[in-house]
């Protein structure tokens, strides 16, 4: 048996490829300081493993630079281990819910037998089941599901008049949108952006004015992962001031209001203005109480819980460890909470304690994370980053066998 010594990382670290890029524009590290902000040894300690490159942010600062995507530096999509057969299973299906995504707005041309079978109160099942799949991060059963369930939903849709085409165009957005998280947790970024833009346009032909909203809540998403926080912040206001000309707001609303206002906090994070972030995370906080109760309208979790989540993730965001380790102590996750949500919780927990050179406990949360939801954690790209740079720093026994089911090692 190898000594832990003498293990080395068979995959990519995010520093290796930024050295790559950086030489790809014959930049010097000292040139890549100069026009980031960043000293000299911060990016020596990046390009060398040293020092965790797992910060949007940070990432985000990088890209600007070198004029680059994001996911040129965090690598993708991931290619779990073969050993990880429901990992390569999930990955297989990606093929088949792109060709669905694609067929998007194109003529469905349905034979006789498919009219003739479709029911909206089945394929309602169906969608529920897929959100449900994809809430649980079993990705590979969401693999089986989603490309038959599209095109059923595509069908109805072009074939359903009045109420009932509103009806199917709900479905089919709710259907996009758990293809686009799908798609996103697995590194295709790309694809994953097409879906946003087929949950965009599905919303509309609701006719829902909050359907139509809480669309826009994941096209902020797509401008915030590539830093264009002015475009992010102009669709999170226009939403807020939507919802704020609603007269008697319902709950549905109340919790789409807090939505965006998260929303929010995290573009001021990510865009190193910790003052604002704060402000609108407050500010959720007091609509999380006004709502008084967790609620998923919209496949948009938000109530006291998710606010106090979010109380932990906003500090990861900026690097706070200290903090975001402090509030996650008073975390009380219900037993209802989705898996996957409760995972993403514990991976944040884990680079929190990273943060703060505790890996240990930073280890043990990120385990917890994998037993809630294995697929998930073994390909998030900041558990994946964080964990090669602890492995490259300070090999361990339990810490070098969870680097190989994440295929770091």
């Amino acid at each position: 048996m190898p000594h832990y010594s003498d293990i080395q990382g068979s995959a990519d670290s995010n520093g290796q490829r930024l050295s790559r890029l950086r030489m790809r524009r014959r930049w010097t590290q000292q040139r890549l300081a100069t026009e980031t902000g960043y000293s000299l040894s911060a990016v020596k300690a990046f390009e060398q493993g040293r020092r965790s490159l797992d910060r949007p942010a940070v990432i985000l600062t990088l890209c600007r630079a070198l004029d680059c995507h994001p996911t040129e530096i965090t690598g993708g999509p991931v290619i779990p281990p073969t050993s990880d057969h429901d990992g390569q299973e999930a990955v297989a299906g990606v093929a088949a819910v792109r060709r669905a995504i694609l067929r998007h707005g194109r003529p469905a041309r349905p034979t006789e037998q498919e009219v003739r079978e479709v029911d909206l109160h089945d394929l309602c099942k169906r969608t529920n089941e897929a959100n449900r799949q994809r809430a649980s991060a079993s990705f590979t059963k969401a693999s089986r599901t989603l490309p038959a369930l599209l095109r059923d939903l595509q069908v109805a849709a072009e074939v359903s008049e009045g109420d009932d085409r509103r009806t199917a165009f709900g479905l089919l957005t709710s259907a996009y949108e758990c293809a686009m998280q799908y798609l996103y947790k697995l590194g295709h970024v790309s694809d994953a952006t097409l879906a946003t833009e087929r949950v965009m346009w599905s919303a509309q032909e609701t006719g829902d004015p909050l359907r139509i909203l809480a669309a826009n809540w994941y096209d902020a998403g797509e401008f915030l992962s590539i830093g264009e926080h002015d475009e992010a912040g102009a669709i999170i206001d226009g939403a807020l001031s939507s919802i704020s000309a609603i007269r008697g707001p319902g709950p549905a609303a109340v919790s789409l209001k807090g939505a965006f206002e998260l929303k929010a906090s995290l573009n001021y994070a990510r865009a190193a203005d910790g003052k604002s972030a704060e402000q609108y995370w407050k500010r959720a906080g007091e609509t999380a109480e006004q709502l008084g109760e967790d609620r998923n309208d919209f496949q948009l979790q938000f109530g006291p819980t998710n606010f106090a989540i979010w109380g932990v993730s906003l500090p990861v965001e900026m690097g706070k460890g200290r903090l975001a380790v402090e509030r996650a102590e008073k975390v009380k996750l219900p037993e209802q909470y989705s898996p996957e949500r409760r995972s993403h919780h514990f991976i944040d927990v884990g680079r929190a304690h990273f943060y703060n050179g505790q890996r240990e406990e930073a280890l043990g949360a990120f385990l917890t994370a994998e037993r809630l939801a294995p697929q998930a954690t073994r390909m998030h790209a900041g558990v994946r980053e964080t964990v090669g740079t602890m492995i490259r720093t300070q090999k361990r026994g339990q810490l070098a066998e969870f680097g190989t089911r994440l295929g770091v090692v």
